[in-house]
């Protein structure tokens, strides 16, 4: 008979930020399961999802053209915290601006994405120094990829903000027509074009890796056109680390005394 692995801890996921997100994410917790070998519904995880679509958008809040989104992330992040969940997932980048002023103000924690992925890298890739990051003007501004990886060492290269290619990775994303948080679950061909250019433009800066730093292009990584780049996808490192943490593989980071 089949030895049942009992779960250990309940994630609960901050979603909605980008409307495939937590979908995207969901999708991976489900696959990468089924890699390590389920075989019935019963052996996923249960987890907690809000699908948090009124949170502001975090860029804008970043630059002072919306409110902070602070206050509700905190309320999300309680509201699951009184659900059961035992750690804190949230399915957008930008939105770990916010990190410091709401992990305070919580008493489960909040899974950094970045800190993790530059840990994967520096596990996975030591020798390689060059990281590209494609992500929104607010998670480039906020130089949220570069603490955690300069931090360990690597060189981080992103489009410089006041670049057209940069107001197009915005546009690719935000777009109200076109742009990958506008169309639902499809996906119109513009934004991917955008991307490949962009991906073209950082194999020309000597870029080694890149991150996928913005969950909509989490989305379309994969549909992108590269040659010499290695691409990480954030989203697929905390999906594996949530099911590690959810059925006892690795502990649960404990929260420093407030």
């Amino acid at each position: 008979m089949k030895q049942v692995i009992q779960q250990k801890a309940i994630p609960g996921i901050i979603g909605g930020l980008g409307p495939l997100a937590h979908i995207e994410f969901e999708r991976r917790l489900i696959a990468f399961n089924a890699e390590r070998g389920i075989s019935c519904d019963r052996d996923h995880p249960i987890w907690i999802l809000i699908n948090a679509t009124d949170i502001p958008d975090r860029t804008q809040s970043l630059l002072g053209n919306a409110p902070s989104c602070t206050p509700s992330l905190v309320k999300y992040g309680k509201m699951l915290q009184m659900a059961g969940a035992d750690f804190l997932v949230v399915t957008c980048n930008t939105a770990h601006a916010f990190y410091q002023a709401v992990q305070s103000q919580l008493d489960i924690p909040w899974i950094h994405l970045m800190n993790v992925t530059a840990a994967f890298i520096q596990s996975s890739y030591p020798e390689s120094c060059k990281v590209g990051v494609l992500a929104t003007t607010g998670t480039l501004q906020a130089k949220l990829y570069d603490h955690s990886l300069s931090a360990l060492g690597f060189t981080v290269i992103a489009p410089p903000l006041e670049y057209q290619l940069q107001h197009d990775i915005m546009n690719a994303i935000y777009h109200p027509v076109w742009g990958i948080k506008a169309t639902g679950i499809e996906m119109s061909p513009t934004p991917v074009a955008i991307l490949d250019n962009a991906m073209t433009w950082l194999e020309k800066q000597g870029t080694e890796i890149v991150i996928a730093g913005c969950t909509e292009i989490s989305v379309v990584l994969k549909q992108l056109r590269y040659n010499s780049i290695v691409d990480i996808d954030p989203l697929d490192i905390l999906a594996h680390l949530t099911l590690d943490l959810a059925f006892g593989h690795q502990d649960i980071p404990i929260i420093r005394p407030k």
